[in-house]
């Protein structure tokens, strides 16, 4: 195909207009710039800031101030490369590293761009004019953003490559895991794919947390070694973890984090709580001397991932659980929504079989 590839003209697109006010629309494909390769989408993984954006118009301090497409998960396929000739050739399936590292006068670690404050992602508003994202069937993504799957890596479990990505960045957030006990608050996608990590990386002992059977049914099913429910604090406290991952993103569950660490041990922040002040027990963190580490997005771990995911040391394939063609995305994310009994909900791009 190459650049002789026809470029299709209309695409299906999850947009979100406002709190409540979710469309799939048929939009124009946008005409790539010359660093841009056109993606034809296979499958976008829904994460939590895309329900945030439906379901409350903003993520954080995000706001939404006009339509923006949302999406950020996401595997494909090349259908014409970037004019510029960087990036992957045509024919080549891709993962997508969605940050675009910015300018800004905060200063922040050279080697740690995801600090960097001028720092966009794919499906954001964060900042004006909003950053699309890429739930539609063909994208324009810079060539820079993009991947290459090794062969033989299904599409399907290279969706989980962000995500898993943010794990994979908490769990090095807490330094060396291998033969120490983990707790895991909060067994949503990001937990559990949290769990996978840590098993891989050879922890001795992990114990995951949560208010809902079906999460901790996923997380025993991708490396868990005993689960707790969310409520029992008294058994959550008892687990005397090295590290902690608070991936629930409440002040409850980092209560819990704090409390279920060693005195000495550290706990690493990736859900992210809501802006303000929490109530947290913050005086044990100071007389049982842990260490807070917070976590936030990732660089190149994702490489890292990828490759993991490839030669299968990476198992997550149980934290998806459900797919949905994007014709029924009003309902996919009905579905994600309901965390007591899905994990992660796929959206499918491809064409209907005919």
């Amino acid at each position: 195909m190459g650049g002789a590839a026809v470029l299709p003209a209309r695409t299906a697109a999850v947009v979100a207009h406002a709190a409540g006010d979710l469309r799939i629309e048929d939009m124009p494909v946008a005409v790539p710039r010359p660093d841009e390769a056109l993606i034809e989408v296979a499958f976008g993984g829904i994460c939590g800031s895309d329900l945030h954006y439906w379901m409350h118009g903003a993520a954080g301090e995000s706001v939404l101030r006009a339509p923006m497409i949302l999406g950020h998960e996401i595997v494909g396929t090349v259908i014409r490369a970037a004019a510029d000739g960087s990036g992957p050739g045509a024919g080549t399936a891709v993962a997508v590293h969605p940050a675009t590292p910015g300018p800004g006068a905060a200063r922040y670690p050279e080697d740690r761009p995801n600090l960097s404050p001028g720092c966009t992602y794919l499906g954001s508003a964060a900042r004006y004019p909003h950053t699309n994202g890429a739930f539609s069937r063909y994208a324009a993504l810079p060539a820079r953003m993009l991947r290459p799957l090794p062969a033989g890596l299904e599409l399907r479990t290279a969706a989980l490559a962000e995500p898993a990505a943010v794990a994979w960045h908490a769990v090095s957030r807490a330094g060396k895991v291998a033969g120490k006990t983990a707790l895991v608050i909060g067994s949503g996608p990001i937990g559990s794919l949290a769990v996978a990590v840590l098993k891989r990386a050879g922890a001795r002992r992990i114990v995951a947390v949560d208010m809902h059977d079906r999460p901790l049914e996923i997380a025993r099913a991708v490396g868990a070694d005993e689960v707790l429910k969310a409520d029992d604090a008294e058994a959550i406290e008892a687990v005397e973890a090295d590290v902690v991952i608070e991936s629930s993103g409440n002040h409850h569950g980092l209560a819990s984090a704090i409390k279920g660490a060693v005195r000495g041990g550290t706990v690493v922040m990736v859900g992210l709580l809501p802006t303000g002040m929490q109530p947290v027990p913050i005086s044990l963190a100071i007389t049982r001397e842990l260490q807070l580490r917070g976590s936030f997005r990732f660089n190149d771990e994702i490489d890292e991932v990828i490759a993991a995911l490839a030669d299968g040391s990476l198992a997550v394939d149980p934290v998806v659980t459900h797919t949905f063609p994007v014709d029924q995305g009003l309902e996919a994310f009905g579905v994600a929504r309901n965390s007591a009994e899905s994990g992660k909900v796929l959206l499918d791009f491809r064409p209907a079989p005919e």
